[in-house]
């Protein structure tokens, strides 16, 4: 980069430094070179995405043919809304800007969007919507028909400078495939506008004590279990908050939880299919769910905790179709037990202790109003290997299912992590749209950021989103509001 263009950088981080909190430049965010009084530390750590939204359309013909020709309809979802020219406009952006990395921004945004027309034999849903300007792509999560195919690169995008201001967008001949003609590649798609909060980087330590997490090494757990987290359910990284005196209301969270690997291995590689919706959204190679209610009480070491959502297993040549939903953390002391109902076409279970939680390494402490249990070892109950029915010793009483990560917030303003594995998916297949797609398998299947590598560490993220709010410190990156969703 010449040094004029890292003067007029600086010279805009000035600008919005003096502002008042909440000022807003169509500008990507810029940080000080040399002097002032932010350190080189400082400088050069990424700036966390703590807010934001995405205003895009796709292609205004591809609306008019789903809506006028087709009698179809269109349906945004899940954080994302539908603005007054017919474009979309996904939220809660999440993601970095990386000055050291190239002046790199990477962002992703909550919501989802499905084309439905039934005369015309197509349902197409984008979900996990998110950019990268090194790579110049806006990408998504598309379930057509049933069949999810992430991280998709739906248009490339004209970042080039600073203003992300309607932006030119070209459809690429991927996202020509998934609306089903080769007519659309090539063609001039929506413009593109983000509106990006950006918080204050956290000084990073010296480099004999440095242990902040880098693109490279994401805070996030690894399927291949080689950077995965301890079996301890401890908080994120920061000052603890004072314990409240009795219980809070959950104010956000978040539950990641994909069943049992193998059992998802199982149904899919026999041609089924395992289906997230209402609420549950793929989310690395497992499954997200959003909070619906529940309490917290840090002195007597109490939790409970209601997640929207269901996830449908289906393999016809076995005879599976069972949906778990309406799932439930009760966690007391060192002991906690993972319920849900079971639904099959024949009959409902609800209230079923499927599995127990091992708590004996859990904090009850929140930080900054969040508390986090971290890859909490589970086991079957008797009551949740029944409901699975395999004979297999695999699916007995006490047998491990996947780890439990839960992130709860008694603060309103607190920004629960979103981060998901990294690892590419090995198969997906089947199931309808809604939120999430469908998955199975052992693969990822959204939820990160575009391939420049550079992802959203989830302890940045934790560590500066509540500060900069009440600070007001940090560069405010705004082109209209906008968004796009594994979990």
């Amino acid at each position: 980069m010449s040094s004029s263009h890292r003067r007029s950088l600086a010279l805009a981080a000035a600008v919005a430094t003096a502002a008042a909190l909440g000022a807003t430049a169509f500008v990507l965010p810029a940080t000080a070179v040399g002097g002032g009084q932010a350190s080189a530390a400082v400088a050069s750590a990424p700036m966390p995405i703590v807010n934001g939204t995405l205003d895009w359309g796709v292609l205004a013909s591809y609306r008019s043919y789903v809506l006028n020709i087709a009698k179809g309809t269109i349906t945004p979802a899940d954080g994302a809304t539908l603005n007054a020219d017919g474009t979309f406009r996904f939220s809660s952006a999440t993601g970095q800007y990386d000055k050291d990395g190239g002046h790199i921004v990477t962002a992703a945004f909550k919501g989802s969007v499905t084309f439905d027309a039934p005369a015309h034999g197509f349902k197409l849903t984008l979900a996990n919507v998110r950019f990268d300007t090194g790579t110049k792509k806006l990408t998504a999560d598309v379930t057509k028909n049933g069949t999810l195919t992430p991280a998709v690169p739906m248009a490339d995008v004209a970042f080039g400078g600073q203003s992300m201001e309607k932006l030119g967008t070209t459809l690429t001949k991927e996202a020509a495939a998934q609306l089903g003609s080769d007519k659309y590649v090539g063609l001039a798609g929506d413009p593109l506008t983000a509106a990006l909060e950006f918080g204050q980087p956290s000084p990073s330590p010296s480099p004999s004590q440095s242990v902040s997490p880098s693109p490279s090494a994401s805070a996030s757990p690894s399927p291949s279990g080689s950077s995965s987290p301890s079996n301890s359910a401890s908080p994120s990284q920061g000052a603890s908050s004072p314990a409240a005196d009795g219980p809070q209301q959950l104010l956000g969270g978040r539950l990641t939880w994909g069943v049992k690997e193998g059992f998802r291995s199982y149904v899919v590689k026999g041609g089924g299919s395992v289906t997230p919706a209402d609420g549950a959204v793929a989310s690395g190679d497992t499954f997200a769910f959003a909070l619906g209610k529940g309490e917290l009480d840090v002195k007597k070491q109490k939790l409970s905790a209601t997640f929207a959502g269901n996830l449908r297993f289906q393999r016809a040549d076995h005879g599976v179709d069972m949906t778990f939903a309406n799932v439930r953390i009760n966690a007391e002391g060192k002991k906690g037990t993972l319920v849900l109902d079971v639904k099959s076409p024949t009959a409902t279970k609800v209230n079923v202790p499927f599995a127990t939680l091992d708590l004996s390494k859990a904090e009850y402490r929140t930080s900054g109003g969040l508390l986090t249990l971290n890859a909490v070892p589970a086991a079957f109950t008797a009551e949740g290997a029944a409901a699975i029915g395999a004979p297999s010793p695999d699916y007995a009483e006490g047998k491990p299912t996947d780890p439990v990560t839960l992130s709860v917030s008694v603060d309103k303003d607190v920004v629960v992590p979103t981060a998901a594995p990294t690892t590419a998916p090995t198969s997906t297949t089947g199931g309808t749209g809604g939120t999430g797609g469908t998955v199975g398998g052992g693969g990822s299947v959204g939820g990160n950021l575009a391939s420049t590598g550079a992802e959203v560490p989830a302890g940045a993220l934790l560590a500066t989103s509540g500060a900069v709010v009440a600070a007001g410190a940090g560069a405010v990156f705004l082109a209209r509001r906008r968004r796009a969703v594994r979990i």
